[in-house]
């Protein structure tokens, strides 16, 4: 072969040659460490040509550590990349699809479900929730990874779930109860009776919970309708429960009419509320506003037409002066 083949050759094993002497000075220094050699030795042994090198190794390797050698630093750089190249979740995820078609082919596969307990969510809901879905299999399902998924929704309270081998599923919930509709900042929301969001208000099916209105209001709702319920012809007229700075209510009824209940002794006024009602048919006089801030008084404000006509009345009945009067 003519001189530039030769070269080609030569450049070539140039290569491997500075590779393996750079594998063997670091696998030396591991040995060295590993073995106890003195620190003496690392001088003469990195001044040895590749071929002493190559034997000192061979002396002191175990049979097939190159090749385990090898295949852990194959693992190694795949996992760092995939670890660096942010596919970490999808490898996961084949990973688990794998094993978990592996166990299905072996006749673990999830062949019934039961799910006990569901009222507001249906049972592909659940199943969502808790992350079991078609390709799971009993075998590798964590049971109590699913429990804490479910819990973790607001519409759940308690969870329990049962693997029962070898394809089936029990998943026993406690739901928590739509108790009213809390609007603040614009948003309106399902909220439990403990104050918990359970969800956007989308669905007419909760038109008829009761409204609060205001910070602080779904957590305080529980014991004022509780309060409220005792007085069934106020409640039956009001429209909306509004929590004034976090310290007293104000009821809002379909008519528009406004009350002002008190901070404290709140009992008291709906008692005397429901009974001016009863007795003076407060509610449908033309008035737009009744203030019960003030424990010794009930102040009631006119509407405008009914403030004019008020007036009208008084001027009316004022006396009218002679004409010999100063």
């Amino acid at each position: 072969m003519d001189g530039a083949g030769r070269l080609a050759r030569s450049l070539r094993s140039l290569g491997p040659q500075a590779d393996l002497k750079a594998a063997a000075i670091g696998v030396v220094v591991l040995l060295r460490a590993r073995l106890g050699l003195p620190r003496a030795a690392k001088p003469r042994l990195e001044r040895e040509p590749p071929h002493r090198l190559i034997a000192f190794l061979e002396r002191y390797l175990p049979n097939r550590a190159g090749v385990a050698a090898t295949v852990l630093l194959l693992l190694g750089s795949a996992g760092f990349g995939v670890v660096k190249g942010g596919h970490l979740d999808a490898f996961t995820s084949a990973l688990s699809d794998t094993r978990n078609a592996i166990a299905n082919s072996a006749g673990f596969r999830i062949t019934a479900v039961a799910i006990n307990g569901r009222k507001q969510l249906t049972q592909d809901e659940v199943l969502a929730i808790g992350g079991v879905n078609g390709r799971s299999s009993l075998l590798f399902l964590d049971a109590a990874t699913v429990r804490d998924k479910l819990k973790a929704n607001p519409w759940i309270g308690e969870a329990t779930v049962l693997k029962l081998y070898p394809g089936q599923l029990q998943i026993d919930i406690v739901e928590r109860s739509a108790f009213a509709l809390w609007q603040h900042d614009g948003r309106l929301a399902v909220i439990a009776d403990d104050g918990a969001v359970l969800e956007p208000y989308l669905s007419r099916r909760f038109i008829s919970l009761p409204l609060v209105v205001g910070k602080g209001a779904e957590t305080r709702a529980r014991d004022f309708l509780a309060l409220l319920d005792r007085y069934p012809q106020v409640k039956t007229l009001t429209k909306a429960a509004i929590f004034i700075g976090e310290r007293r209510w104000n009821l809002r009824l379909k008519d528009g009419l406004d009350i002002r209940l008190p901070e404290h002794d709140v009992g008291n006024a709906l008692a005397a509320l429901s009974k001016f009602d009863k007795e003076d048919r407060l509610f449908s006089r033309d008035i737009v506003a009744v203030d019960m801030r003030l424990p010794d008084r009930l102040t009631v404000q006119l509407s405008e037409d009914a403030a004019k006509a008020r007036e009208e009345l008084f001027k009316e009945k004022k006396p009218k002066k002679k004409a010999g009067d100063a």
